[in-house]
């Protein structure tokens, strides 16, 4: 009976968590860029009882099939594409397709994020709202007039004084082997991992199908709906262990006064 108890305990961490997880996401539904978190269980298996008595091969498949209730495996990020919205802002960017643009972390590492809006840093260098510079650099000038950012990751600038642009640089794309194995750092930041392999550069619209889309920002990729029914069903699914726990203490309590 505890073994229930404990199982169903477990079913309520998990579904506790798949709760806040789905309310952030809810939570960031208009936020640019953002990318849905999902909560991925697994089963946890009993220690084989047969292994510490000895029993014959059909008792040991048996005893495994046990259930010790559900773990965690992991939070991922889904990263579907969210819709391009028009911002007519000539700093902000967005990615028609995949890749993402390389940054200079905090830290001094390097980082990656799905376009977002741009700024001119106090050094003139072109990076994000943020203060991290894109990377390749991309010299702007503190009096650049104009800004255009090309499709294919040109960047022109018209400064002061002058009628014609020129280009001061190129915007590159980063791919990955598996780009669903990059490490989220929050605020539209990843990082690298050992699963995601190391990037691939390609210029946009050449070595690369996706291109740059100046004056739009990518929307978050939540779906309303979708996730008010998960939260829904990740409700019930909470209800129910927590029924299976007083179900089980009802009948621990049976079974004591059984005994008097």
């Amino acid at each position: 009976m505890n073994d229930a108890i404990y199982i169903a305990a477990t079913g309520m961490q998990m579904q506790q968590l798949n709760v806040d997880t789905i309310a952030g996401n809810l939570a960031n539904v208009n936020t640019p860029n953002y990318r849905r978190s999902q909560v991925n269980f697994q089963e946890l298996m009993a220690r084989g009882i047969a292994d510490a008595t000895g029993a014959d091969a059909s008792q040991r498949a048996a005893s495994v099939s046990r259930s010790n209730g559900v773990g965690l495996v992991s939070i991922s990020r889904p990263l579907a594409a969210g819709e391009l919205r028009k911002t007519d802002n000539p700093l902000d960017v967005a990615i028609r397709g995949d890749g993402f643009i390389e940054v200079e972390a905090p830290d001094g590492g390097v980082a990656y994020l799905r376009g977002g809006t741009l700024k001119v840093g106090k050094d003139g260098l072109l990076g994000t709202d943020a203060g991290m510079p894109l990377r390749p650099h991309v010299q702007v000038g503190q009096d650049a007039k104009d800004i255009t950012i090309r499709a294919d990751g040109a960047v022109l600038v018209r400064q002061s004084g002058q009628d014609q642009a020129y280009e001061v640089g190129r915007i590159e794309l980063a791919t990955f082997a598996d780009a669903g194995g990059l490490d989220a750092l929050g605020g539209n930041l990843y990082r690298a991992t050992a699963r995601s392999g190391e990037a691939i550069y390609a210029r946009p619209g050449e070595e690369t199908t996706a291109s740059l889309a100046q004056g739009f920002l990518e929307a978050s990729n939540v779906k309303l709906v979708d996730e008010m029914v998960n939260l829904m069903v990740a409700q019930r699914a909470y209800e129910i262990n927590v029924k299976v726990i007083q179900a089980s203490d009802d009948m621990l309590a049976m079974s004591n006064n059984l005994r008097r």
